[in-house]
């Protein structure tokens, strides 16, 4: 018996809607700003992604060019729809007790200390690199989850789940980095503002608010107010997510609508976006030998090794101790290939470079360990998660991990 005829068009529209279709058109995008700004035309490349772009009614600190809109601007969609994620597992789901809260609340300080640890130990010695010891900390978010995404059923939901927390913990922390030791102090009427806008959403929420317009207006206002305060803008999509009503007895709560509308958008054309303008690092110049300087070989280290050692350690520690909950389906080498992943530090990372090492010499070799620690993190992540047997992934209930 013939199997049945399915039209090709049929084959598109199921991998469009796959979670491997928009990991795929992420990578590709990625690849080919890479691409771009290696080739006789990352000039070309260059000149559109440092485009100006400028609204003036926002000030000095809104984004001024093309590639500040979507960092600072469209990625905020993006935390929106992770923290959505998160608060549906926290409402209802694998997130749903104060101990399934705190297991990716500790991986992500462990994955904090340990990192930033590694590379001062291996940049020891050079003070002039000891301002770029928080490069390493942070693990990308809009890169890790296009990764276990497109790794479907070889990921537990709740290690998923895990995984996204830990990584928007470890932004926010992050962002908290920044703004203590790397940014300008804080301004503290606009961080006023940016409470006000807050309590304003929370009690919205409280008030049995369902009315979409009275988030998003606030989302707008909190996304204005924050750089000014010297917090960056993207923190906006968390607080206006958490903010969110999850339930509503009268039809689709607020937080599922918000996801069905913002998912699509963020997974082809944000993240896209965001690939293609962030991965364009030019290795003009660099040579092999320069991963063996302290800069580039303490971050690659730090985000290579620092990093799943310090989330796996705190992890399986709090386990054992019992602080916290492993997420049901999830082994011990599940979480430790997820740990790897964790090592995808390319946002944040090369943000604090630039901060740390601007104008200096230190700024390129720097990149350079980003972009090589970030890559094989991911590729061994991808490696461990894909080809480790079956039934190390599945434990038969959660109490088979060790304890």
């Amino acid at each position: 018996m013939t199997a049945p005829f399915i039209p090709a068009t049929a084959h598109v529209r199921r991998f469009l809607k796959s979670s491997a279709g928009g990991a795929s058109f992420l990578l590709l995008a990625s690849l080919a700003g890479f691409v771009l700004a290696n080739s006789p035309w990352a000039a070309g490349y260059r000149t559109l992604t440092t485009l100006p772009l400028k609204f003036p009614f926002l000030g000095k600190p809104g984004p001024d060019t093309v590639d500040a809109w979507v960092s600072d601007g469209l990625m905020t969609l993006f935390f929106l729809m992770v923290i959505l994620e998160i608060k549906k597992e926290i409402v209802s789901g694998h997130l749903s007790s104060l101990r399934r809260v705190a297991l990716p609340l500790i991986g992500a300080l462990g994955g904090m200390v340990v990192p930033a640890l590694t590379y001062l130990l291996v940049t020891w010695g050079h003070p002039e690199a000891t301002s770029g010891w928080a490069i390493p900390v942070a693990t990308d978010a809009a890169f890790t989850l296009p990764i276990i995404l497109a790794l479907g059923w070889r990921v537990s939901p709740g290690a998923r789940a895990w995984l996204m927390a830990l990584a928007i913990f470890d932004d926010v922390l992050g962002i908290v980095v920044i703004a203590l030791f790397y940014g300008s102090a804080l301004y503290w009427p606009a961080l006023l503002a940016a409470i006000l806008v807050t309590a304003a959403l929370i009690g919205a929420n409280r008030a049995g608010v369902r009315t979409l317009w009275a988030y998003g207006a606030g989302g707008v206002l909190l996304w204005t107010a924050l750089p000014y305060s010297g917090l960056h803008p993207t923190l906006a999509g968390v607080i206006t997510g958490l903010c969110l009503p999850a339930r509503d007895a009268r039809g689709a709560a607020p937080l599922d609508r918000v996801s069905s509308a913002v998912t699509p958008f963020v997974t082809w054309i944000v993240l896209p976006l965001f690939g293609f303008m962030n991965v364009g690092i030019s290795v003009a110049g660099m040579k092999s030998d320069m991963m063996l300087k302290a800069v580039p070989l303490g971050i690659m280290l730090g985000l290579m090794v620092g990093k799943p050692v310090g989330v796996f350690g705190a992890t399986v520690l709090s386990i054992r101790l019992k602080a916290a909950t492993l997420p049901a389906g999830t082994s011990t080498g599940m979480l430790f290939g997820l740990s790897l992943l964790c090592g995808i530090g390319f946002t944040i990372s090369l943000f604090v470079a630039n901060l740390a090492f601007s104008g200096s010499d230190l700024m390129a070799p720097a990149k350079m360990g980003i972009f090589a620690g970030s890559v094989l993190s991911a590729l061994i992540g991808w490696l461990w998660l894909r080809f480790m047997p079956q039934n190390a992934n599945w434990p038969s209930k959660e109490t088979d991990f060790p304890r």
